[in-house]
């Protein structure tokens, strides 16, 4: 993150709580990112708060000379512009398949301070040091699961059956769950799941009556300079209850077959997409199978790192690289194609990409995972959960893991305190 020129004694904790209810209120627009002082591969999220009024056309977004901040999400349904692809599943409610906005405040918290572009006026403190947030919002909200188990467990037999035939070496299947409410506070939302599970690509993200309120693990794409870094996420398993279990069980999936293949096909995928707009032999794989502990579970991370071609475009880079390997399974398009037949639901923002870029065009993105997609006018929600299916996958096993990743989530809609 470029330094910010000007600085208030105003530590993150105070501030926080305040200021994300006040810039619910005051814009359309806002987006909060949050890293949770994770020691990540490259980086967490920087702990950034944007806020505006303009929603950015699809030109302005990927026109090279636009020297502004751009702040927002990437539908995973974008990939219908990239290949010739289509998403005909059933939505549970419109999300456009781009959404960003250009912010007129730029901040970044720490505990020493704030940080913001732009010089704030003493009566913009005082508006904030005034601001009473909103007490006692509704986090609840029933969630059942779109498929049922047994259906779940038939889909996978299908989709090994794609692998039999060549058709896929590696499908992500995705499960979604969804409810109504009558009132959801998403704010007050996004610091309980902050609390269940803090992550190093949290965030918040307003859209006049759209919400995601994510608790991701996963980079998508980082640019720094002319460095671009992608770290997919595959391998998954529960953190122990003591000391003893936490070595064993990271141990286990180090040394799992299953897992290490599920990494490598998609690493591998990731190294081709980085290729394609990046300098000949620039292309390396830094870390394989790299073993990080996050609240509850160890994920297996690996990180490629390259050097962008100078006449790359950040559209050129979207056509490459989107939607993320991790997210669809190898190879991408005829697997899109299965994922899309199989799947109950329009995946929408869910495994899309959340992120922003300044006016250089250095960006950090994030994996729209672990996250929930709420629209406050519609009254619904929904997320979604899936792993990545290969021939030798148990359906009870993956049905299991995607449990696993939905328990933050649940406990949260549940109001159930742990």
């Amino acid at each position: 993150m470029k330094s910010y020129p000007h600085f208030y004694p105003i530590p993150k904790s105070r501030l926080l709580p305040t200021l994300l209810h006040w810039g619910a209120k005051k814009f359309p627009y806002m987006a909060y990112f949050e890293g949770n002082s994770h020691a990540y591969p490259q980086g967490p999220f920087d702990n950034l708060f944007f806020a505006g009024k303009t929603r950015l056309t699809e030109q302005e977004l990927f026109e090279k000379n636009y020297p502004k901040e751009k702040v927002g999400v990437l539908s995973y349904d974008f990939k219908n512009k990239i290949e010739n692809l289509s998403s005909t599943n059933t939505e549970f409610f419109h999300l456009p398949e781009l959404c960003f906005f250009e912010p007129e405040i730029s901040i970044q918290l720490t505990e020493n301070g704030v940080f913001s572009k732009y010089q704030l006026s003493d009566q913009w403190l005082e508006e904030l040091e005034a601001f009473a947030p909103p007490q006692g919002g509704n986090l609840t909200c029933d969630v059942a699961p779109q498929v049922p188990k047994d259906v779940y467990l038939e889909k996978i037999k299908i989709i090994q059956n794609e692998i039999r035939e060549g058709n896929t070496y590696e499908a992500n299947f995705c499960q979604a769950y969804s409810g109504e409410f009558e009132s959801w506070d998403p704010v007050a939302a996004y610091f309980r799941l902050n609390e269940l599970s803090k992550m190093p690509f949290s965030g918040l993200f307003k859209a006049e009556n759209l919400w995601l309120v994510s608790a991701s693990p996963e980079r998508y794409l980082k640019k720094c300079g002319n460095q671009l870094i992608a770290q997919p996420i595959k391998g998954t398993t529960k953190r122990g209850q003591n000391e003893a279990q936490d070595t064993l069980n990271q141990k286990l999936l180090l040394e799992s077959e299953k897992e290490r293949a599920e990494n490598l096909m998609i690493t591998d995928l990731t190294r081709n997409d980085l290729a394609r707009v990046s300098k000949t032999g620039t292309v390396q794989v830094k870390e394989l199978f790299g073993i990080y502990p996050l609240p509850r579970v160890f994920q297996m991370i690996s990180t490629v790192r390259s050097e962008l071609r100078p006449e790359s475009t950040f559209r050129q880079i979207i056509d490459a690289t989107f939607p993320m390997g991790s997210m669809t399974g190898a190879p991408k398009i005829s697997t899109m194609k299965i994922i899309e037949r199989e799947e109950t639901f329009r995946r929408g923002w869910f495994s899309g990409a959340f992120g922003w870029m300044d006016e250089e065009g250095d960006f950090d993105f994030s994996v729209v995972i672990r996250s929930i997609i709420a629209d406050l006018d519609a009254k619904k929600l929904y997320f979604g959960v899936g792993s990545a299916i290969t021939i030798d996958a148990s359906a009870a096993q993956e049905y299991e893991e995607c449990a696993l990743k939905a328990e933050a989530i649940l406990e949260l809609l549940s109001g159930k305190h742990t």
